[in-house]
């Protein structure tokens, strides 16, 4: 579609922006339902970061995607959180209605709708998650609001072990799901967890770049085959992770390619009102 006088404007707010697959991605989404608008990336200095929530406002923008470092800066900035994103504490998507800025998370929804095109559901089921960080945070919050019954969840000793706890909380405070933190460390506790568990989550980043070639778990026997692994990593597509799952003959083995493209096909419907054509689109 041309760009015209009725053009809109969505923009991904980040530092930097550009290694960022989501113009392609929208863009192209975009051109398939005939929608008139398009997708910019813009690298944001930190200090500019209130400048740029107001010209959001200020150009009638349809909304923004929100990346690192600013998915928790940009919250005093917004009117209006939607409820995940408020337990999540972080925002990756605004919506401009008529000028009031509404913040979302979606990509725990990414998470929850990859499961589901792999027949996957988590209402009544057992998880264990491994990391809370970034990935990790609105996975654990979505898994929680979406039916799931229990979820154990580990985390090294570092920084991010506050998150963690502080997440465990927020579950068992505010949703019906009965969370537990376990330190990672605790190799027999995780092995037997992994044993119990429906679906085993790997939100670590290991398998993917300098950490391609390891894993939690590397022995085959601390899976069963009627069980789920997601691997959050998206490249490489097979990962070291999967490949130990693989062994094991796991039911669903699956990367975060879907879960990729369902959150940034969510955060296109709050803009847009309609669905991203999925079955069109690659990363």
């Amino acid at each position: 579609m041309e760009i015209d006088g009725h053009t809109k404007l969505v923009g991904l707010i980040a530092h930097p922006a550009g290694h960022s697959k989501s113009p392609a991605m929208h863009n192209a989404a975009f051109d398939l339902d005939d929608i008139n608008a398009r997708f910019l990336a813009f690298d944001v200095d930190p200090d500019q970061l209130p400048a740029a929530v107001n010209a959001l406002r200020a150009f009638k923008m349809l909304g923004a995607s929100v990346s690192m470092p600013f998915k928790q800066a940009i919250i005093p900035l917004l009117d209006h959180l939607d409820k995940t994103a408020e337990l999540v504490g972080a925002v990756n998507t605004v919506v401009n209605h008529d000028g009031e800025l509404t913040g979302y998370t979606t990509d725990g929804i990414g998470f929850v709708e990859a499961l589901k095109d792999d027949g996957v559901h988590l209402t009544g089921q057992t998880m264990t998650l491994a990391g809370v960080g970034g990935a990790g945070t609105p996975i654990a919050i979505q898994a929680a609001l979406s039916g799931l019954t229990t979820l154990n969840v580990f985390n090294i000793n570092d920084p991010s072990v506050a998150n963690a706890k502080k997440i465990v909380q927020i579950i068992n405070d505010q949703t019906d799901c009965h969370a537990t933190f376990y330190p990672l460390e605790d190799r027999d506790q995780f092995k037997q967890k992994l044993s119990e568990s429906d679906v085993y989550t790997d939100a670590t980043g290991l398998g993917m770049g300098k950490l391609v070639d390891q894993t939690l778990v590397d022995d085959p026997s601390w899976f069963h085959a009627d069980m789920t692994v997601f691997d959050t990593v998206y490249a490489p597509s097979v990962t070291k992770l999967m490949g130990v799952a693989n062994q094991a003959h796991v039911a669903h083995v699956i990367n975060g390619q879907g879960m990729l493209l369902n959150q940034g096909a969510a955060a296109f419907k709050l803009w847009t009102g309609q669905p991203m054509p999925l079955k069109d689109m690659t990363l």
